[in-house]
C-alpha cells in the first residue's frame, strides 16, 4: 500500500491542481457566457445577471455537497475523470439547445425577471453541479495526511479560484471578441472530456506501472526464498 501511495505522489497531484484550475476556469468563462446567451431574449440588466448569479451559487453549492459524498465511496483517478467527462457532456445542450429554449421560456414567462431564472436553471443548472462535484473530489484524493488537509484544502482552492480568475478575464477579454459564444461553450465542453480522458489514461498507467512493480517485488522476494 505504501508503495503505491509513493508511485501516485509525483504526478498524480499535479495532475489534479491541473484539472482543478482548469475545471476553475470553465466554470468562470461558461457563467459569463450565460450573460451573452440570455441577453437577445431577456436583456443584461442587473436581474438577469442576478439570476445567473443565484443559479451558479445554487448548482455550486449541490455540487459541492454531492461531491463531498461521492468522495467517501472509493475515490479514485478513475471515476474523478468521469466527472469531467459527464461535465463536458452536459455543458454542450448550452450549445445546441440554448436559442429554442430561451425562445420558448421567453414567450411563456413575461416577467422577464422569473423568466431569466428559470432560463438560467434549464441550462446551467446540471452541468454546474457536475463541475462543483471537481472541488471536493480533488481534496478527497490529494489529502493523505490529515494533519496537512487544511493545508491542501486551502492551496486547493487558491488554484482553483485563480483558474476562475483567468477564466473570468480571458472570456470576457479576448475570447468573446474572437469567436462565437457557441463556439467557446464547444471549446470548454471539449477541454473538459480531454481532461477528464486524460485522468483516466493516467489511472491505468500508474495502475500498470504498480502492478508491474509488486510483481518485480514479488519475483525478488521468492527469488531470495
Amino acid at each position: 500500500m505504501t508503495n503505491k501511495k509513493n508511485n501516485n505522489v509525483p504526478w498524480q497531484n499535479p495532475l489534479i491542481y491541473l484539472l482543478a484550475f482548469s475545471s476553475g476556469f470553465c466554470i468562470m468563462g461558461i457563467e459569463l457566457l450565460g450573460g451573452r446567451i440570455l441577453a437577445p431574449f431577456f436583456g443584461s440588466s442587473v436581474h438577469i445577471w442576478g439570476s445567473i448569479i443565484t443559479v451558479f451559487m445554487l448548482s455550486l453549492s449541490f455540487g459541492y455537497l454531492a461531491g463531498g459524498k461521492l468522495s467517501t465511496k472509493n475515490a479514485s483517478l478513475n471515476r474523478y475523470g468521469l466527472i469531467f467527462i459527464f461535465a463536458g457532456i452536459a455543458v454542450l445542450p448550452v450549445a445546441f439547445s440554448s436559442e429554442w429554449l430561451m425562445e420558448a421560456i421567453f414567450l411563456a414567462v413575461e416577467d422577464t425577471r422569473y423568466g431569466s431564472l428559470l432560463a438560467s436553471m434549464a441550462l446551467f443548472f446540471v452541468p454546474t453541479v457536475i463541475l462543483g462535484m471537481i472541488s471536493p473530489y480533488s481534496v478527497r484524493l490529494l489529502v493523505t495526511d490529515k494533519d496537512k488537509s487544511g493545508q491542501v484544502a486551502g492551496f486547493l482552492y487558491f488554484v482553483s479560484t485563480l483558474g476562475s480568475a483567468l477564466g473570468t478575464i480571458i472570456t470576457s477579454f479576448y475570447l468573446v471578441l474572437l469567436f462565437e459564444v457557441n463556439d467557446i461553450i464547444m471549446v470548454f465542453s471539449t477541454a473538459l472530456i480531454v481532461l477528464g480522458v486524460s485522468a483516466m489514461i493516467f489511472n491505468r498507467v500508474n495502475q500498470q506501472k504498480n502492478n508491474s512493480n509488486n510483481s518485480s517485488i514479488t519475483l525478488q522476494e521468492a527469488a531470495h526464498e
